[in-house]
């Protein structure tokens, strides 16, 4: 029995649309689950989970970003919500409030973003299959788009991430073990989530595409990281953005203000930007993956 409708349910268009957006949630029965994961921590999700969703959200998508690192939430903090959290997923969960009651509306676009905190205080052996399903299809019926923020990993709160899943965006970063962690993800969603139990006769598999985070062209030059090339040559996934190695991430990510906040004419705000109209099904030049050329007076002065 399904709770959360059949995931072909939300691939199929009900009504005609005159939208070209492959992506866009304006005929389709539920939201769309999308689930930000990656494998290896410290990659940067939630950074990207934050900006992601926000993203959404100024695009008139009605949009609400899940943490489900229950133990260790952060989502709130890059949001600036840290101290308006009373309830959260498990208290949901249990039913020790109502889904309404542990939703938290952003400041900055209280009519199209929400977000519901995990539990600092429990574990993620807390969740449980029917529990998320519940949660997941209350708030695919409130919201367009469900942003799941997932833990690192493949343990209990990656895989009920992971499992209800209609899109994922793998982040990694250049460096080969966060790739074969991201290899290991890819796989593990391509054989373990519902679309892939209930098979290509029912449903199509999990829409997967690669983010690609903290990239230094220079340095893929010299050979020093891994290239865009050398990723996706070893992922096997389609890029859907890549943002550049930033100094602005972290007093953003200290003060609550996602980096998209900073416009398009910040670097890191601008690969956000372009990241979600990628996801939403525009057509995007790749930018920052090739080195900015050197000035004369620095080439000789340093």
């Amino acid at each position: 029995r399904f709770v959360l409708s059949h995931p072909s349910n939300v691939d199929t268009p009900t009504t005609t649309s005159t939208t070209t957006d492959d992506n866009s949630s304006s005929s389709r029965n539920r939201g769309r689950i999308v689930c930000i994961t990656s494998g290896k921590g410290g990659v940067g999700k939630t950074t990207c989970a934050a900006s992601f969703a926000l993203g959404l959200a100024q695009r008139g998508h009605k949009t609400c970003v899940v943490d489900f690192d229950v133990g260790l939430r952060n989502l709130d903090i890059h949001l600036g919500c840290e101290r308006r959290v009373i309830f959260d997923l498990i208290n949901v969960m249990n039913g020790e409030c109502q889904l309404h009651q542990a939703l938290l509306k952003d400041k900055r676009q209280p009519e199209f973003l929400s977000m519901l905190a995990a539990s600092q205080t429990r574990d993620k052996e807390s969740l449980t299959v029917e529990g998320v399903e519940q949660i997941l299809a209350n708030l695919a019926d409130m919201f367009e788009y469900v942003v799941l923020d997932s833990p690192a990993g493949i343990e209990s709160g990656a895989r009920h991430a992971m499992y209800f899943a209609d899109d994922a965006i793998i982040v990694t970063n250049p460096e080969l073990s966060a790739c074969r962690d991201a290899d290991k993800m890819i796989g593990f969603i391509s054989s373990k989530s519902r679309r892939a139990e209930l098979g290509e006769t029912q449903t199509k598999s999990v829409s997967q595409t690669l983010l690609i985070n903290r990239y230094d062209p220079s340095r893929a030059e010299a050979d020093e990281s891994l290239s865009m090339f050398d990723i996706e040559e070893l992922l096997g996934l389609p890029v859907v953005g890549v943002v550049p190695e930033s100094k602005d991430i972290l007093p953003c990510t200290n003060i609550g203000n996602p980096v998209i906040t900073l416009g398009d004419d910040n670097p890191a705000a601008g690969a956000f930007h372009d990241m979600v109209d990628r996801f939403l099904g525009h057509e995007k030049e790749l930018r920052f993956v090739t080195p900015e050329p050197v000035s004369f007076f620095k080439r000789i002065f340093g």
